[in-house]
């Protein structure tokens, strides 16, 4: 390792600011100025979720967002307080203290200080390659059943009427439709305006600020309205203070109480950073390197912690808009937690004036595009089983609580991998010549794909393990059970890489298996590694070397010399050069 590569390996930033042009600084700037704005009333209503005050959401905000940026490998996410981990806070730390109580304010920082160490274990011990059995349908489904939440979580917002607390999505439709008359002109005109100015400037001028000035519509708009006085619902002031610095505690009382919590927390924090992380990614066409991404969440509610932060993880909504205003790199990241900064010292009192319908308005567009409709066409025509994980992935972010649907995307996505690893690919193949009289290697389609009727020619594709074997075995019997007069069975396994213990005691037993039915096995087009795992478990020595052959020529040409020539006199198939009597050599292939 280089010098220089080393220092990247500590310091990610270092290799997207190399290329940081002034392109792209305007780019970021203005995706931070807007996503500034958005995360204002977030980062209020999930500190109060959470049972804290409502600076302590906007601190979480500034900090972990500057140092997952600096330290994570997605160039959009944008890390912050969650919902999710907001309530699974409020839970946890409600059982021991009371919410908004100086206690309880300082074992949240205790409980994000663990948090933060358990996740940058995590991610220094390499776990982070766990997440790449999330599967691409499931990031789909998750993505687009997070994009409806999102949507219908502002539909109070968007049309100011207010929902009973606690109400599922399903159940705001056929609230408001009973209510109409409860809708709010000014706030819904606000909101349809913000929402049309980001609509259009997406589709004509996607470089410019297009949410900034919608916003900014919809605030002039409320002013003409009446603000406060007609009822539209603001931001209000926010305190003009930074994040102040302290020391959590971490006794081992404080461990013991709070350590399965953080472990807790720790874990659905990163499945859903790295979950939203793969999810923008996909769109935007990045590799996300999982294990730098869990040291940069461990890293930024490690460092949170001693600046009045609770636990923050990746935001949908934010890293939505993020991606969405044109951000290209994680200074857009830094730049929102700056200007986030910046509105607390300098303009609070202003943010008292921003409309809350028109933030309604720009999330809205944000939700519509997380749904990644390109994909899901791609999934439906291609394969039903990684279709039905999308949807169960959706239902389930739908109707269970986030972290659980997540879980149930990954279980789903091992149960898929598991179910195809353990069913490897057989397929009987055969010689065919074309029109020049070349010889190749097919696999048989149809019975119009002529056979040798005394030996049975088997192409393997995939890993041998413990899981796959019994399905290999009903796999080979079945082939040599359709047609008894086939009394050599050839296996090619040129395509295996891998193969297990289990493996090798598998080909040992069927060899004796097939010859109680009065057919030989041979094996050729070993790969070096599984051939090497066949000799130390001793499956060569018992097989012979007459049994196992260099490549597909030599087995066929060994093969077709000893048959009964008998039988030959009345084949019709004649596939192999041998029966033909010439010499053309087998396309090896």
């Amino acid at each position: 390792m280089t010098t220089a590569s080393a220092y990247i390996r500590l310091f990610p930033f270092l290799s997207w600011l190399q290329n940081f042009s002034k392109e792209t600084f305007k780019l970021d700037l203005n995706a931070g100025l807007s996503g500034a704005i958005i995360v204002l009333p977030q980062g209020v209503a999930f500190a109060a979720i959470a049972g804290l005050p409502p600076e302590f959401g906007l601190y979480s905000a500034i900090v972990p967002a500057i140092v997952a940026a600096l330290f994570g490998s997605s160039k959009h996410l944008i890390s912050g307080p969650t919902t999710a981990i907001s309530l699974v806070i409020y839970e946890n730390l409600s059982q021991f203290y009371t919410p908004f109580s100086e206690e309880y304010i300082g074992a949240a920082f205790s409980l994000t200080l663990l948090t933060g160490l358990i996740q940058l274990l995590f991610g220094l011990v390499k776990l982070g390659t766990l997440v790449n059995f999330v599967s691409h349908s499931v990031v789909v489904g998750f993505t687009a059943g997070a994009a409806v939440l999102i949507g219908f979580s502002q539909l109070g917002n968007f049309t100011g009427v207010t929902f009973p607390s606690g109400s599922a999505f399903y159940e705001k439709v056929p609230y408001l439709l009973n209510n109409l008359g409860e809708i709010s002109t000014p706030a819904l005109i606000i909101a349809l305006l913000a929402l049309i100015i980001s609509v259009v400037f997406q589709k004509l001028a996607p470089k410019l600020p297009g949410m900034l000035v919608a916003l900014i519509s919809g605030g002039v708009a409320a002013i003409m309205f009446g603000g406060a006085d007609a009822g539209i619902k603001l931001v209000g002031a926010l305190p003009s203070q930074l994040p102040q610095f302290v020391i959590p505690q971490l006794s081992a009382s404080t461990v013991q109480q709070l350590g399965s919590s953080a472990l807790a927390i720790a874990i659905l924090g990163l499945t859903e950073a790295v979950s939203i992380a793969r999810s923008v990614a996909m769109q935007s066409r990045q590799h996300i390197d999982t294990n730098q991404e869990f040291v940069g969440q461990g890293l930024s509610n490690v460092i949170g912690s001693f600046f009045s932060c609770y636990a923050a993880s990746g935001s949908f909504t934010r890293t939505g808009v993020n991606y969405t205003a044109g951000a290209r790199t994680p200074a857009a990241a830094v730049f929102a937690a700056c200007f986030l900064a910046g509105i607390l010292l300098l303009i609070a009192p202003i943010t008292a004036y921003l409309p809350i319908p028109a933030m309604a308005g720009v999330l809205m567009v944000v939700a519509f595009k997380l749904i990644d409709f390109h994909h899901i066409k791609g999934i439906m025509k291609t394969s039903r089983q990684e279709f039905g994980v999308m949807i169960v992935t959706l239902l389930a972010t739908l109707f269970l609580h986030l972290e659980f649907a997540i879980y149930v995307g990954v279980v789903l996505s091992l149960l898929l991998y598991i179910n195809k690893t353990s069913h490897p690919e057989l397929a009987s193949v055969t010689v065919q010549r074309d029109e020049a009289g070349i010889s190749s290697i097919v696999e048989v389609t149809s019975e119009k794909d002529l056979e040798c009727p005394q030996i049975k020619i088997v192409r393997l594709r995939g890993e041998i393990f413990f899981g796959a074997t019994n399905n290999i075995i009903e796999s080979l019997h079945k082939e040599i059970d359709e047609c008894p007069t086939q009394t050599k069975l050839l296996v090619i396994l040129k395509a295996v890489t891998f193969i297990d213990i289990a493996g090798c005691e598998m080909f040992s037993a069927e060899r004796d298996a097939f010859r109680e039915k009065g057919c030989d096995m041979y094996l050729s087009s070993l790969n070096p590694e599984v051939r090497g795992m066949l000799n130390r478990a001793g499956v060569l020595q018992r097989f012979g070397t007459d049994h196992i052959f260099a490549n597909k020529r030599v087995a066929i040409k060994k093969l077709a010399a000893s048959v009964n020539t008998e039988k030959c006199k009345t084949c019709k198939a004649r596939i192999f050069d041998e029966c033909a009597g010439n010499t053309l050599a087998l396309d090896e292939q």
